[in-house]
């Protein structure tokens, strides 16, 4: 299967970060760009106009980026509006962090509970994570998701461990459905 493009993008820049021996460097800026991009909504509207010329954008990823961060990333802005990708940069941008989080031992947790965690019960869960994964560290997301009705629902990566009431509902309904005759 082909690979979308940003995953294409944020893996060249990753391969390219490891074999100039920049990638604490280059996370460290690409996170700063991240930060700049999520404050700065305009400028994504900016560089995503289609009655705004490739000469205009480059020169304002020029003037935005370049000499503040290192020549890959603005190589990598400039790479991407020429070839009409640059409505991906935020999906390049986070899929180089998650390389990096990945080659690091960061494993980065999305949690759902039907209320919210406790403290306790938020440190239980980081460490019960980290002492059933590969894992060295462990960043935790928390979403109330009343929907659930109980339990949690946990994504690390493509992994998903789905312990709530309601899709323990939705599964005994099924069989019942099925038993039906």
């Amino acid at each position: 299967m082909a690979k979308l493009a940003p995953a294409v993008y944020g893996e060249a820049l990753y391969e390219l970060a490891v074999e100039q021996k920049k990638t604490d460097q280059l996370y460290e800026e690409v996170l700063a760009v991240q930060e700049i991009l999520r404050t700065n909504p305009e400028l994504s509207v900016l560089m995503n106009h289609p009655k705004v010329s490739k000469e205009e954008k480059l020169r304002v990823v020029e003037e935005v980026f370049h000499g503040r961060v290192d020549d890959e990333i603005t190589g990598l802005f400039r790479l991407l509006l020429q070839k009409d990708r640059y409505g991906s940069v935020d999906g390049v941008l986070e899929d180089f962090v998650s390389k990096v989080k990945e080659a690091k031992g960061i494993g980065v947790a999305q949690v759902s509970s039907a209320v919210e965690l406790t403290a306790p019960q938020k440190q239980a869960l980081r460490q019960k994570l980290l002492d059933t994964t590969s894992y060295r560290e462990m960043e935790v997301n928390y979403a109330v998701d009343e929907t659930l009705i109980g339990g949690l629902v946990i994504r690390i990566g493509d992994r998903v461990v789905d312990s709530s009431i309601r899709t323990k509902l939705d599964g005994l309904k099924r069989e019942m459905l099925e038993a039906q005759v």
